[in-house]
């Protein structure tokens, strides 16, 4: 939801879980910005495992991309990892709790994850976090090549509609905060259910 640019955050937070479904060069392309520019003075990798990336992150998400992060010239002495969480509520709340065990209290936050999440990652971290200012952000990349990236257009939309419904749903279960959402994309998504793209609701 937000351009990445100088001095928008003290903290950087990937957010590990969903990774998988993310292409290593656009993780690149966003680590070698974000260090390349100077973005950010702590970097917190968050994420264990879940039945989707066990076998691509066998040690964890967090700890993977740590390692990705030191070979694109990430200094080790900026990063952290939280290799515990399991669902983006926790890699908000474990990522804090994490910085405060290492007494840094950041006023902004710079949340990425995949290019359809940016709302929901946005809307969770401002019910979870609120005394920062939250700016997410992903890969700069467009619709037609995130799904030539990913290989399957359905499994693109089903985690689309997924999310969407979480962004409308979340915040009734106190996990987001409400956002507004024009009429058109309800209808959208109303189509796309009924269209049998459902696998990823809850």
């Amino acid at each position: 939801m937000g351009e990445i640019s100088r001095g928008v955050a003290d903290t950087v937070s990937p957010l590990g879980l969903g990774y998988a479904h993310v292409r290593e060069d656009e993780v690149d392309a966003v680590l070698g910005r974000l260090c390349g520019d100077g973005l950010f003075t702590e970097l917190v990798f968050t994420g264990g495992n879940s039945p989707s990336t066990a076998e691509l992150f066998p040690r964890g998400e967090a700890v993977h991309f740590r390692e990705r992060a030191l070979e694109l010239g990430v200094p080790d002495s900026v990063i952290l990892i939280e290799p515990e969480a399991s669902n983006t509520g926790q890699n908000i709340s474990f990522s804090r709790r994490l910085l405060a065990e290492n007494g840094l209290t950041p006023d902004s936050v710079l949340v990425i994850c995949m290019p359809y999440m940016e709302r929901r990652a946005f809307a969770t971290t401002r019910k979870l976090w609120d005394q920062v200012e939250v700016v997410c952000a992903s890969a700069p990349v467009s619709l037609g090549d995130y799904v030539k990236g990913q290989g399957d257009v359905g499994a693109v939309i089903d985690m689309m509609v997924g999310d969407l419904q979480r962004v409308m749903e979340y915040p009734k279960l106190g996990f987001a905060i409400e956002q507004e959402v024009p009429r058109e994309v309800r209808e959208a998504y109303e189509f796309l259910v009924a269209s049998g793209f459902d696998s990823r609701l809850i």
